[in-house]
């Protein structure tokens, strides 16, 4: 026998080895999707009558997700110990399931077998972490548990306790506030079946029914295109709840579309990614970092979801008015749209998709009405919607069990960053509490802002930018409400606004260069420069750098006052933002000069100004509104006397 016919052809090898992925990656991930299912329903209690500790779980959901990250990945090639990992993880994890409580019992002894489990899963977390996210957040990490021990030689403010390196292990590895804490809890049980959710509603159609009443309801407008994309991306981010998903989602078809219309493809790409940015501010789903927002304030989802409406409202009014003054000022007429289906048919076709979202809603605004918690809302919205799309389909297309079955699966490859993120930031998080870094960090903040409440604002929102710069969202939220919004508490700002603050400018780096994912993601569907993209999308979402000092000293912005005031308040900030977009834009009834945009910015500030402020700022915004009503009046007036004098295509207002 020929030594060709012994030995495999290694064009075998890589295809055994590609199966063997390929079906441990499905395993994994089907298991870490039913565990968690089955613990938000409840299973192993009520049928099984088997009752362990939450920690046990989110061990056992941690190990199935280390697995998955050393093998997921198909961009790389698999090696050894790639497989190594695999092994090494999920034994790894079961060994502290199978002995959490005599683990957690002798912790405070640190004994050698705690040492060594806790050792190797917090190394086998930041490499995954690294590997699914990259150095940023691993390296911040890293940086933090070096300065615990340099900073004990410091003095005063920057000063922090000496923690013993085999505690700190121990800590970060078996405690409650470490890597198998809340925050993993939150990515874990909350953000998997919401996830679910999502990839239900985008493989039976959801993500086509919001596509279908975009075009419908705003195709026929000027730049129809680009509102497609504005009115898409929040219809789609209320249930996605992730950027990039909702870039690759709905932006695979809105770019090229605005790009024929008229729009450069810088400009579409720009526009795509700040609509798909503003749904992780979309009520009812909105991002991972809302729900873990919930879980640090101690408070119900459905109060985050009430106070981010007006907000998020407001972003998007910004972003609708950008893009018609956009089009108006070059010309942008309607979508060029082959057979755009009437509203009214689409919503034949897709009524049902308004049912579980209705459901959905009211589970978590009103949650004595059907007494179910967040997560096991998702999972009966879900059941909901698979049933009625089983039933009736959407435009003559109809998934099969197996199809939807499989939507349910990939929840778990879908996921896997959020718990890679949630179990790092365990680790931050631990880090910051056994040393007392975040008190200290507080402390430092409050003497550099001198007690000044704005400047503590503009401090930490500069900060926030910084801190935003190769992370992810969830990742910015959770270092910045750790580090920063004590010190916004401790001034006397509401915990809710103080939060809502760092969540807002953390969700910047989703949009800033150098590192703008979902700016970068939308300018690779237009093929343009993902760095260009990054700046013109912070020129077209500009309204995020100001709301969070609005809604902070405006606390009616997040539904805390009267109706009166609520009503008020929501409209004076609305009008504001639309002066600011046309200076933003250079463009009015008519094209305006630099010092026709100076002129609309400045009375935009005046309109916008927080009443709060200071005493008499009340009279500025009247002054404002004054002053924005006679411009707007004499720039009306004027285009129409240019009409009239067959002067329409003045490039530019006189002033």
């Amino acid at each position: 026998m020929s030594e060709e016919r012994i030995i495999p052809d290694a064009a075998e090898f890589a295809s055994a080895a590609s199966k063997a992925t390929v079906f441990w990656t499905n395993v994994f991930q089907s298991l870490l999707v039913a565990t968690v299912v089955l613990w938000v329903l409840d299973i192993p209690r009520q049928v099984f009558n088997v009752a362990f500790y939450t920690e046990q779980l989110l061990t056992i959901c941690l190990g199935l997700t280390l697995a998955l990250a050393y093998i997921a990945d198909t961009s790389r090639p698999r090696h050894w110990f790639d497989w190594v990992a695999v092994v090494l993880s999920i034994l790894l994890c079961g060994y502290i399931t199978a002995r959490y409580a005599t683990l957690t019992d002798e912790a405070a002894l640190i004994p050698p077998s705690a040492l060594i489990v806790s050792g190797l899963l917090i190394l086998l977390i930041m490499e995954a972490s690294r590997r699914t996210n990259g150095w940023g957040f691993v390296s911040m990490i890293a940086a933090m548990a070096v300065y615990i021990y340099i900073s004990p030689h410091l003095s005063g403010d920057f000063q922090t306790r000496y923690v013993s390196p085999e505690r700190l292990t121990v800590y970060l590895g078996l405690d409650i506030n470490g890597a198998i804490g809340s925050i993993l809890q939150v990515a874990v049980l909350v953000v998997i079946p919401f996830t679910i959710l999502g990839q239900v509603l985008a493989r039976t159609g959801g993500a086509d029914f919001f596509a279908d009443i975009s075009m419908s309801a705003m195709g026929h407008f000027r730049g129809g295109a680009a509102k497609i994309a504005v009115v898409g991306s929040a219809l789609f981010g209320m249930i996605s709840g992730s950027a990039v998903s909702n870039v690759l989602a709905v932006g695979i078809v809105t770019i090229p579309t605005m790009v024929k219309s008229g729009f450069t493809p810088y400009r579409a790409a720009a526009i795509e990614s700040v609509g798909s940015t503003g749904g992780q501010l979309m009520p009812p789903v909105m991002g991972a970092a809302a729900f873990i927002m919930a879980e640090f304030l101690q408070v119900p989802y459905g109060s985050v979801c009430v106070a981010a409406a007006i907000p998020a409202i407001l972003y998007y009014a910004c972003l609708f008015f950008h893009v018609d003054l956009e089009a108006a000022k070059h010309k942008i007429g309607a979508a060029q749209i082959v057979d755009t289906p009437h509203i009214l048919e689409v919503l034949k076709s897709g009524w049902h998709f308004v049912i579980p979202i209705v459901f959905l809603v009211v589970a978590l605004i009103y949650p004595e009405v059907f007494r179910l918690t967040p997560e096991k809302a998702a999972v009966v919205s879900t059941v909901l919607l698979m049933v009625l799309s089983l039933i009736f389909g959407y435009r003559g297309k109809r998934l099969s069990i197996l199809d939807m079955l499989k939507a349910v699966m990939e929840t778990g490859r879908v996921s896997l960053d959020i718990i890679l993120i949630g179990a790092a930031a365990g680790l931050m998080v631990g880090i910051m509490s056994i040393s007392g870094l975040s008190f200290s960090m507080t402390i430092q903040l409050l003497a550099l802002a001198g007690g000044n409440v704005f400047l503590l604002l503009l401090l930490i929102a500069i900060l926030a930018f910084v801190l935003g710069i190769g992370l992810p969202t969830v990742s910015v939220y959770i270092l910045t409400a750790t580090l920063l919004a004590p010190a916004l508490i401790k001034l006397g700002v509401t915990p809710m606004a103080a939060h809502m603050f760092v969540m807002y400018n953390g969700i910047l780096s989703m949009i800033t260069p150098p590192v703008a994912f979902a700016a970068y993601a939308a300018a690779n569907i237009a093929r343009t420069d993902g760095w260009t993209t990054g700046w013109i999308a912070c020129v077209v979402g500009w309204s995020t750098f100001i709301l969070p000092f609005l809604f902070v000293l405006t606390p009616s912005l997040l539904m805390n006052g009267s109706w009166t005031e609520i009503v008020l308040n929501f409209s004076r900030v609305t009008f504001g933002i639309w002066l600011g977009t046309m200076a933003a834009v250079g463009f009015a009834f008519m094209p305006l000069k630099w010092s026709g945009r100076t002129i609309y910015a400045a009375v935009s500030l005046a309109v916008v100004l927080p009443p709060e402020t200071f005493t008499g700022a009340i009279w500025i915004n009247a002054g404002g509104v004054t002053a924005a009503a006679a411009v707007l009046a004499i720039d009306w007036l004027r285009q129409r006397a240019l009409r009239k004098s067959g002067a329409a295509e003045a490039p530019v207002t006189p002033y």
